[in-house]
């Protein structure tokens, strides 16, 4: 009976040797290994994220986030600059590992990776010139002959905007940072995008531009981090943020952003 057993030991352990060997690492062991977290950023999506050219640098809350997830993780944070257009088709590519700077949850996306614990949770909402705001709380009242409704293309926003707007103008702006110049200039009427976006721009461009209704958006949305396929990635992710929310660290970062 003893040989017999361990027989069947030395048996089981010439299975188990090479199914330990073939085990594949996680997205988090290789990031860990690699001594770097790649993070794809738009850097055109205050307060998220913004990109100077004349530094090549980024800022942002989720600047801030990043490198706070960095130091968790014990790795150094690469800037990956991408685009809303250009978001998913980059991230199918592999050129980072995680996108930040104000993505949110979508169905498609969830498809393609999976999203951390939401970071937020808003709306879509109008922004207008402040002496227009009345014309524009609801919907029907934005779609109507004769209003310019402004989009920036290849995000939620877009999609937004067209799949309501029927009678209204819509005009696409390529230009992120500048689109909200567009309304405040006259050349466009209102926009309908983020609610946190609509309170930062209307900080930026003070008794110029009004937010409307930012706390009854038309819509349900929360924003959180995408990330790369990897269940211990996600794993190290959500913890890592549930413990910057009941420590007070992730109200620390927001409250220089948004407050």
């Amino acid at each position: 009976m003893v040989r017999m057993l361990a027989g069947l030991l030395a048996i089981a352990c010439l299975w188990i040797t090479p199914l330990r060997a073939q085990t594949p690492s996680s997205r988090l062991d290789d990031i860990i290994a690699r001594g770097t977290l790649r993070v794809g950023l738009t850097g055109d999506y205050l307060p998220f994220s913004s990109f100077d050219p004349a530094t090549g640098k980024f800022n942002g809350f989720d600047v801030e986030m990043a490198e706070q997830l960095g130091q968790a993780l014990g790795v150094k944070v690469e800037h990956v600059r991408t685009s809303w257009p250009k978001l998913s088709a980059d991230f199918a590519a592999d050129r980072f590992d995680i996108a930040m700077g104000g993505v949110s949850i979508t169905l498609d996306r969830q498809k393609k990776g999976l999203f951390s614990i939401p970071i937020m949770r808003e709306g879509k909402t109008p922004i207008a010139r402040c002496a227009d705001k009345d014309r524009f709380a609801t919907v029907a009242d934005i779609d109507r002959p004769g209003v310019r409704v402004i989009v920036n293309p290849g995000g939620t926003n877009e999609r937004f905007a067209r799949a309501r707007i029927s009678n209204a103008e819509i005009i696409t702006h390529n230009d992120n940072v500048s689109i909200f110049d567009q309304i405040a200039a006259g050349h466009a009427d209102v926009m309908m995008t983020d609610a946190s976006e609509t309170k930062y721009q209307q900080k930026l461009h003070p008794g110029v531009l009004c937010a409307v209704h930012p706390e009854t958006p038309f819509d349900f949305a929360e924003k959180a981090y995408w990330l790369q396929r990897d269940v211990a990635l996600k794993g190290f992710i959500d913890q890592w943020l549930h413990i910057m929310q009941e420590t007070g660290s992730f109200r620390s970062v927001s409250s220089r952003w948004f407050e």
